[in-house]
């Protein structure tokens, strides 16, 4: 179990892939005395931006319910979360875990159960009958072996185009409709280019990359093929895989020379200020355009990445129960908190996500809230690579050094050797 955990630990040192809800530059902010029963530590990585705004708007509701309980943060920030899962990962080799973690649901949690790290929570969901308010596609991915091991405080989508609409007016390019496939949008980033826009495709750091690409991948193999990636039954050499590799190496044409070294905020600032026409990003981007002043459908749109309409690019922040939490009973009350009506609420109208929970009333949430929980309730859901979904962390991380490597070099037989690569390592 020992050396497993040094492994990773590595992994998560080198991982910038897990994302999807990155923190910002503020560090921890408290440590738990584990003397006191009357507290609970939270570990994630929502440190600023907002992130922090719906932390703070469940530690509210978490506060409401259990008003004897001290909420103790112990967010780490930076790095889109490798940070935080780097110091995790320390924390849980030394036998000293927080009463709770933010982990993304599904194949990254995959690690921390063959380590023996996490408590089963199925009992808990029995007891708070959240299999009956959770939908069945969520509690699949949810559940390993018969045993569910976090509790998820919302549902985020990968796959979705922010769409700056004044920039498209001006190229004569119709910001409601969205491109048929991958060759039509590429069509269009190169007509947005000749009108003079010199980034049409705002881009950011490895994670936000890798993020592109699944959604490439996704659009070129269907839901079916782009799923088959993490049983085996495609395979990364594939000719799908390769007109992948060819449309996503195009789509690189168009994006800002600065793309490597900004986060997933201040790619979708570009967009935001007028000076690109596209930014692939989850939906955690639609808080940037509210605080940003902007109505949708107005002054922005989005739709599926091209060629994936009918498909949700799933992911979700969860939150587990660590195998010697010091305050279990105050960590259940947290999970208790974060699974109820109110806290996810609270917390996915200040996030931009939607609730887990099917009992939700879709009126009481903004538009763009609203078409995703349209399409999670209707269309088929995939697990999204670049957010922890769809492969345990070590071989995301394999993954994202290959398209950080061919960001750099644009070599994409290299690039698909890479992945073949990474792909027998994990499932071989």
């Amino acid at each position: 179990m020992r050396k497993r955990m040094s492994l990773l630990v590595g992994a998560v040192a080198v991982s910038v892939a897990l994302a999807g809800c990155a923190g910002g530059n503020a560090g921890s902010e408290s440590t738990s005395d584990s003397g006191d029963e009357n507290q609970v530590e939270v570990f994630t990585w929502w440190a600023s931006g907002s992130e922090k705004v719906g932390l703070d708007a469940l530690v509210e509701v978490f506060a409401e319910q259990y008003p004897d309980i001290e909420f103790v943060n112990a967010a780490v920030a930076g790095g889109a979360g490798s940070n935080a899962k780097a110091a995790l990962a320390s924390r849980l080799e030394a036998d000293n875990p927080p009463d709770t973690f933010q982990a993304h649901a599904g194949a990254e949690l995959s690690d921390y159960i063959a380590a023996d790290q996490l408590q089963d929570l199925s009992a808990f969901y029995d007891e708070n009958g959240l299999t009956d308010v959770f939908p069945e596609s969520l509690i699949e991915r949810l559940t390993v072996d018969g045993k569910i091991y976090s509790v998820p405080s919302n549902i985020h989508r990968a796959n979705v185009t922010w769409v700056n609409s004044s920039v498209l007016d001006k190229a004569g390019i119709d910001p409601t409709k969205a491109p048929a496939d991958m060759d039509a949008w590429i069509a269009d980033l190169q007509k947005l280019k000749d009108s003079g826009v010199e980034s049409p495709l705002a881009l950011g750091t490895e994670w936000t990359q890798m993020q592109l690409l699944e959604t490439v991948l996704l659009s070129d193999l269907g839901a079916e093929g782009y799923s088959g990636l993490w049983d085996g039954t495609t395979k990364w050499d594939s000719d799908g895989v390769k007109t992948a590799v060819d449309h996503y190496s195009q789509l690189l044409g168009f994006v800002n020379s600065d793309y490597t070294g900004l986060d997933w905020d201040a790619a979708t600032q570009i967009l935001i200020d007028g000076n690109a026409g596209y930014n692939v990003m989850g939906d955690w981007a639609e808080a940037a355009f509210v605080q940003a002043g902007l109505t949708y459908d107005t002054d922005y749109t989005t739709w599926p990445v091209p060629g994936t309409e009918g498909v949700f690019d799933f992911l979700a922040d969860s939150f587990t129960l660590p195998v010697g939490a010091p305050h279990e009973a105050a960590a259940k009350d947290w999970l208790t908190t974060i699974s109820s009506a109110e806290g996810q609420k609270a917390f996915n109208l200040a996030k931009g996500s939607i609730p887990a929970r099917t009992d939700t009333d879709a009126s009481e949430y903004p538009a763009y809230q609203q078409t995703a929980i349209s399409s999670f309730a209707n269309d088929t859901v995939v697990s999204s690579l670049a957010h922890g979904a769809a492969a345990p962390i070590a071989w995301s991380a394999d993954i994202s050094s290959a398209v950080g490597k061919f960001g750099s070099d644009k070599d994409s037989d290299s690039l698909i050797k890479a992945l073949v690569a990474a792909s027998d390592k994990a499932q071989g």
